[in-house]
């Protein structure tokens, strides 16, 4: 099923149509192995990159693709449809570039953004610890200033593509005040003493590498400081709303995705002489299921249409966070219904796309997390 798209150009619709392109003949016809296999899919970024589609949303005299936001998540959502975990895999190599180009020196610009923008180099983002997945302040792997520079030690917990990035945005403690004592570091994946645990045994997303990633001594240049000392924290958060959004595509991509399978297989499947999809029944449980997809994808695009307007969009991240991906998780568990038995079973995705919907709500901060971000601003604005 085709999604009606509103967007601000031709250069976006003919976008657009090269995502679903390379989608459908590079990342469609793999995912299914992949995931079984558990098998990282590192050459399709290198694609991606080629393709000019990890630099999407960021300015084009940078060397980004200089893309309104809006237009970048339906992207996102493009290739969710086809594979979630590759989406969640551009997501957060965005999400990794960040800090370099919001806080990044003019040197630091130029030395690292061309290969991170290009694809040559793949991003990981080291914010979560074991004690610590959505209290940030509460970090304690640290950073300890020497004369060359600086020298990490701890762990980093659920870092998608641990082991197999080239560098790794790191939020390390450098001072002891909770929230004003962490910095922001780009450490490279080769530096000594860093290493990758064993890859996490997760329900969804299963080629998409997830690992704890240990610091033993790693020296970090002091040219790889990203903005001030102290100042990571407000990086990191500036960082997490813009992810929120990426995440919220990644989600109703996965329910379209289960969505039109459903309508597919309701069309075919018959009982007692009639399709199903003709039965009442099931109509009404995939027009509920276009429904709430359709209502998610409106969600993000609002969000995303503040941030390009250049306003506050913070509690609208944090609604369409909660919102896409509950939605995600409800209409994956509808579609793995519409199926009954042959739902349950590896034979058709519906099952891997209920099992992918679950992380959503968990990462990038829980649900519970975003109805904390949405009530606090509820407070803050009442009269």
């Amino acid at each position: 099923m085709t999604v009606e798209r509103e967007l601000p150009s031709d250069e976006a619709h003919d976008l657009i149509d090269l995502v679903a392109d390379i989608a459908d003949k590079e990342l469609a016809p793999r995912a299914a192995g992949f995931e079984e296999a558990e098998t990282f899919p590192r050459e399709l970024f290198t694609l991606l990159g080629e393709a000019g589609l990890l630099s999407l949303p960021f300015a084009e005299d940078i060397g980004g693709g200089g893309q309104p936001y809006s237009v970048y998540l339906q992207v996102l959502e493009e290739i969710a449809i086809r594979w979630a975990a590759v989406a969640v895999g551009v997501s957060v190599h965005t999400l990794s570039c960040h800090p370099v180009v919001a806080y990044g020196t003019p040197a630091q610009r130029r030395d690292l953004l061309p290969a991170m923008l290009g694809g040559e180099t793949l991003g990981a983002y080291c914010l979560s610890e074991a004690h610590a997945g959505s209290d940030p302040s509460a970090l304690r792997a640290r950073a300890t200033e020497t004369p060359e520079g600086w020298r990490a030690a701890g762990s980093k917990s659920w870092i998608t593509h641990g082991g197999w990035a080239d560098y790794y945005t790191s939020f390390l403690r450098t001072g002891d005040d909770p929230r004003g004592g962490i910095s922001c570091f780009h450490v490279d994946g080769r530096s000594p003493g860093l290493s990758a645990g064993a890859p996490e045994r997760k329900m969804g997303l299963r080629s998409s590498a997830t690992t704890t990633m240990h610091y033993d001594e790693v020296p970090i240049g002091a040219d790889r400081l990203i903005g001030r000392p102290g100042q990571g924290l407000a990086i990191a958060l500036t960082a997490l709303d813009a992810g929120r959004l990426g995440i919220a595509a990644v989600a109703v991509g996965i329910a379209q995705s289960a969505l039109d399978y459903a309508v597919r297989y309701a069309c075919e499947r018959e009982t007692f002489g009639t399709r199903i999809v003709d039965h009442q029944g099931v109509g009404f449980l995939l027009a509920d299921m276009a429904a709430a997809t359709e209502a998610a994808r409106a969600t993000y695009l609002t969000a995303a249409r503040r941030k390009d307007a250049g306003r506050d969009y913070r509690k609208q991240a944090s609604i369409a966070k909660l919102v896409a991906t509950d939605t995600a998780m409800s209409v994956t568990t509808q579609a793995v219904q519409v199926l009954g038995g042959a739902g349950y079973v590896r034979d058709h995705p519906v099952e891997r796309h209920m099992r992918e919907a679950k992380v959503t709500q968990i990462f990038e901060g829980t649900n519970q997390i975003q109805r904390l971000v949405i009530s606090r601003h509820l407070a803050r604005t009442a009269r």
